[in-house]
């Protein structure tokens, strides 16, 4: 039974080598823009830094139902296993973190547990940011 253990061992790693085709011809590849072999020329401006409000300032909702906006950068890590928004907004930590509490309809019970469907806080709420270009066009409007 070792020596069919063994042949078959030895047939499978065989086999795994097999397809491997050493490469015969190494010269480079050209690489080329879709523009040609082009010089850069200008250098562009960066763009401008986004500004975050100061404590205490808010920007007012565009619409009924708006989620609020975040008055700070939005960079917590959320995981599946820890939502950095806790560290502030947990219903245990807010008021000693003079942050905004987590809302009690995105809580399942009276210790502030999140429901799964509110767990990652910027699917809906976003940093509220004054963001001195657009990022995209915007013809929103609110009639």
């Amino acid at each position: 039974m070792k020596k069919l253990l063994s042949v078959v061992a030895i047939l499978l790693s065989l086999s795994a080598y097999s397809g491997q085709q050493a490469v015969a011809d190494n010269t480079p590849v050209k690489v080329e823009s879709r523009v040609g072999n082009v010089a850069i020329t200008d250098n562009s401006p960066a763009d401008a830094i986004a500004t975050y409000p100061t404590r205490g300032k808010a920007i007012a909702r565009s619409f009924a139902e708006q989620p609020p906006l975040i008055p700070h950068k939005d960079s917590y890590s959320i995981t599946t296993d820890k939502n950095g928004c806790l560290t502030c907004h947990s219903w245990d930590k807010a008021k000693r973190m003079k942050a905004t509490p987590v809302a009690k309809s995105h809580v399942v019970d009276d210790k502030g547990t999140l429901n799964g469907m509110n767990y990652f806080c910027v699917q809906c709420h976003v940093a509220q940011a004054d963001n001195k270009q657009e990022l995209v066009e915007n013809t929103f409007t609110t009639k």
